[in-house]
This record gives C-alpha cells, sequence and structure tokens, in this order.
C-alpha cells in the first residue's frame, strides 16, 4: 500500500484527490466517484460501467430471473410509475 496524502476541504465542499493518487488510479477529470460516510470515515469509489459485453450479460441475467419471477413487461412499467411518483 501507498503512503498516504493529506488533503482540505475547500470552503465549497470540494476535495483535491493528490496528483500521486490520481496518477495511480488513472482518475481524470469526470470520474465519477460513490461516496459513502460511516462515523469519521469516508469512501471514495469509482463507478466503472459494465463493458458492452457485461452489460448484455446484466441484461439477460435480469431477463431471466424476471421469467422465473413471473415478471410481465407491465409489472416493470407500473414499478416505475410508482418510483418516479416517490421522487
Amino acid at each position: 500500500m501507498a503512503s498516504p496524502a493529506t488533503t482540505t476541504l475547500s470552503s465549497k465542499g470540494q476535495v483535491v484527490i493528490p496528483e500521486e493518487i490520481r496518477d495511480r488510479l488513472g482518475l481524470t477529470p469526470g470520474t465519477r466517484f460513490v461516496v459513502v460516510a460511516e462515523h469519521d470515515v469516508v469512501v471514495f469509489k469509482v463507478v466503472e460501467a459494465p463493458d458492452a459485453d457485461e452489460f448484455s450479460g446484466l441484461v439477460a441475467r435480469a431477463r431471466e430471473v424476471a421469467c422465473e419471477e413471473g415478471l410481465v413487461p407491465e409489472d416493470v412499467t407500473r414499478a416505475v410509475r410508482k418510483a418516479r411518483r416517490r421522487a
């Protein structure tokens, strides 16, 4: 593991990731993160979109499970409408 680095939270709530870490992880402007906080620990996890083959596999598996559970397209439409009303 590399040695730790320090950074400071700006008045706008921004955190600069030190250059050494950005370079080591290949982080570029626009990289998206999931941020999780628990007590005094904050974790940034890079969000990576699946490649086309992996995404196709995920969709195929979702369809397979939906079919096994007896779901039909109308169930999905109804669930989306319900979720949008909550938002």
